[in-house]
Order: structure tokens, then sequence, then C-alpha cells
């Protein structure tokens, strides 16, 4: 049985030249990037060298990129941060967010009493801009944290127009951008962000790699108490393979990004296309939704909701009901739940997330698969 993956959101498969990439290193930059000798000289000079790798293809300087074992940690030491160090009394996020950020500013509320608004949800699965001017206008110093595309629907956030307003009232702007880097262009230099986060295995890179982007003049307090890795702002010995998977992985994902663009947008037309053809009754979650996520309410009864994922994985289906992260819980998406009405809350909704690997005879399995159930 041919296995089909088709859960990129939640993780991508490594490119081969990536895996290379790392083995490499592995086998010969095995020094502590910390340590004067030889050895050390060339594990800081890979560390060194992808670092500028990956600022250069985001329009920034080395100096603004800090490495971090995920985007969850970077997300965690930015908001904590800004609150214990910066000065920041009030957080204006939306609860579409990660839970990586949901959860962090719950905490920060209960720790430091710290005020926190939510801007509203379009119905359409946007974030209501007007809604969050008005948010603004209150003068408090804020934070304002809202992610670029959607984990789970794939609303795509105007990053540029919030960020200008933010710039405008003075607050400091962090964006999650786990699920576009990799994926478009970005010059941070040019785009009115003060933090973004990013995981690799986002864009067929390592597991347990990522990075923040801190805009050069903030400072921040360290995450991780020790050496003086990373402008002493995350001791502990880096790891040097994982940083170069990394850098390879973004290298390749913008060397070939408008091909791969290209073919996933038509994937992605196509799937949808086919879900209506044989599910008239079919109903997109989100509008105007980023290239490689659709999200699809299902005209299914209740009943087959619960086991939908089950009956797809024996058929060597992988698709996903939201967010990988909350993928053993009973309760329904967060995300869905502020867009979709109760009835439909009980209906299997599916986000179907494509990479350049996936084909049309996936798309035509899965089909197969849901007239199946």
């Amino acid at each position: 049985m041919k296995k089909i993956y088709l859960d990129n959101a939640a993780t991508t498969p490594i490119r081969q030249e990536v895996i290379d990439e790392m083995i490499v290193v592995m086998q010969n930059d095995y020094g502590n990037p910390s340590s004067t000798h030889s050895f050390g000289r060339s594990a800081k000079t890979v560390l060194e060298t992808s670092r500028k790798s990956i600022a250069k293809l985001l329009g920034c300087n080395a100096q603004e990129i800090i490495f971090t074992s995920n985007a969850t940690e970077a997300t965690n030491w930015i908001l904590k941060s800004a609150v214990r160090d910066l000065g920041v009394k009030r957080i204006i996020t939306s609860k579409i967010e990660h839970h990586a950020t949901l959860y962090t500013v719950r905490f920060l509320k209960k720790q430091y009493g710290i005020e926190v608004d939510f801007v509203n949800i379009l119905p359409n699965g946007a974030i209501d801009v007007s809604h969050l001017v008005q948010l603004l206008s209150k003068d408090v110093k804020t934070l304002v944290t809202l992610m670029h595309v959607n984990n789970e629907i794939g609303t795509v956030l105007d990053v540029d127009k919030v960020g200008r307003i933010c710039q405008q009232h003075h607050a400091l702007f962090h964006c999650d951008t786990v699920q576009s880097v990799g994926k478009m262009e970005f010059n941070l230099h040019e785009l009115p962000v003060d933090f973004i986060v990013a995981s690799a295995h986002k864009f067929h890179g390592p597991k347990g790699a990522g990075f923040a982007y801190v805009k050069k003049g903030i400072i921040l307090q360290p995450f991780l108490y020790g050496g003086e890795q990373e402008k002493g702002l995350r001791a502990g010995t880096e790891a040097v393979h994982q940083v170069a998977g990394l850098a390879k992985a973004m290298e390749l994902s913008y060397k070939d990004l408008n091909s791969e663009r290209d073919y996933i947008s038509k994937l992605k037309a196509y799937c949808e296309n086919q879900l209506k053809v044989n599910f008239p009754d079919i109903k997109i979650n989100g509008i105007d939704t980023f290239y490689n996520i659709l999200n699809v309410l299902l005209p299914f009864s209740e009943e087959k909701t619960a086991m939908i994922l089950f009956n797809l994985d024996m058929k060597g289906i992988a698709v996903s009901r939201g967010s990988a992260c909350q993928s053993g819980s009973v309760k329904p998406s967060h995300v869905l739940a502020e867009i979709l009405h109760d009835e439909d809350l009980k209906k299997p909704s599916l986000r179907i997330s494509f990479s350049h690997y996936n084909t049309r005879e996936d798309i035509d399995a899965l089909i197969d698969g849901l007239k199946g159930i």
C-alpha cells in the first residue's frame, strides 16, 4: 500500500540534500563551536555561515538571528521577555493563534497581571483590522502578537499593514511566521515587524532547529543562562548539524520557491475542485488562504466524524483535523470554533496541506478514500 502524506502544515519530509549536509557536518565539524582550537573554529564557521545565509535570504542582519530549538521556544522567550524586561503591560492577540502563543499569554496574565485583549475574527477567518486599531487607541505599553499564516485554516495576515498600524501606535509587533518562512519572500528590514519566529521542520529541514528574528536595537534578556552562546541569550552548546540543516533547507526552499509555489498552488486548486465535484455540499473554511493549506468542512454525518482520520490512515493517507499539537484532544479546534456554527463544528473538517512531493495521484487517492467512508 502506497502511503500518502498530506499533513505538511504539521511537519514536512526532510530533503535528501539537507540530510546529506547534516551528515557531512556531523562527520567533519564535530568540535564545540566555543572552543578556540581548529575543531571548534571549524564548527563555529559552519554556525556563522548558516546565520549569514539565513539573514541574507530574509533581508536582515546576521546579528538579528538567534538560533533556538523551535518557534515555540522562541515565542515563549520573546513574549516573556517583553513583559519582564521591556515594560509591556498589555498584549493584543487573537483566539485563533497557535497555543505556543495563547498559553504563553495566559501564563503572563496569571503571573504578571498583564492586560490581554483579543482582536475580533471576521466570519472568513481573517483578523478584524479596524478592531485592532480601536484596541491600540488605548495609551498603554503594548505588544501585538498575530500569526502570519494560520496553521489550521491558512488565512493570511497583511503583515505590512498590521505592522504599520503597530508602529503608528508605538506597539511592539511579534509575528508567528512558522507557516510562511521558507514558503514566501521576506525582506525584514522593509517589513515593520520587531520579532518573527520559525521552525526548520516546516520547510523540509530537521526538527529541533529554529530561530528568532529580533530587530536590531531591541534588548531582550537571556532565555537560558550559562555560556555566551547566541550573544549570551541562549546558553548551551549549539547543535551545529541542526543549524546547518536549517540553513540548507531554507536555501533550497528559496532557490526553488517560484516553481514549487506554482506547482503546489495548482495541486491545491485541483484538490479543491475534485472535492467540490465529488462532495457538492462541501464548504471551505477560510477565504483567500495560503497556497499549501486547504481546510474543508465535509458533508458527513456526525457519527462518521470521530473515525474519519482513522479510516483514512488505514488506507495509508495522512491528513489532519487541525494542529498536530492538539491531535490528542477531544475538543473541537479552537480556530474553527471561532468561525463555525455549533452544528458545523460537529461535522468533520479536514486540514489538507501540500508540498512539492505530492502529486495529483495523491489527491485522487484521498478522494477515493473519502468516498469509501
